[in-house]
């Protein structure tokens, strides 16, 4: 499945790239990441975790920055493993940032597979929950930025 969309924040690129690059942020705008663990500036480890349809999962979930042009784009590969259940979560996320009148634009494009049980739910359900979570994402980025003023 593939997922893009755009985001505008009232935050000079330099900043919003700052925080996006920084994990401990990034994933406080994402809606059940738990146990972060930051390996080096690449490389990162967290546990997330999901109810997705009537299913509750977590994951063991690993990234790794492919590319990171300062402060214009990031390329991320995230791999994941449902903890109780057999399957696996491949995901490629690109993120682009521009300078937008007072602000920043994120364009971003994800595209992610499931396997096993989870995969087996349907595209329906997992698009809506996964649209769930981007506008949450989006909502939580957004509140960020202006409850700093940036």
């Amino acid at each position: 499945m593939e997922f893009k969309g755009e985001i505008t924040v009232a935050a000079p690129r330099d900043q919003v790239y700052a925080k996006i690059r920084d994990a401990k942020f990034f994933v406080s705008c994402i809606e059940g990441v738990r146990d972060l663990e930051v390996i080096d500036d690449r490389h990162y480890t967290a546990v997330m975790e999901s109810k997705v349809a009537y299913i509750k999962v977590s994951f063991n979930v690993s990234v790794e920055v492919l590319r990171d042009d300062a402060p214009s784009l990031i390329e991320a590969k995230i791999d994941g493993r449902p903890i109780k259940l057999a399957g696996r979560l491949v995901a490629k996320s690109l993120t682009r940032l521009e300078d937008w009148d007072s602000g920043t634009k994120i364009s971003y494009e994800t595209e992610f597979s499931l396997t096993g049980k989870l995969g087996s739910l349907g595209r329906p359900v997992l698009t809506a929950k996964a649209r769930e979570m981007e506008k949450m994402f989006a909502e939580r980025l957004a509140a960020a930025f202006s409850e700093v003023g940036a």
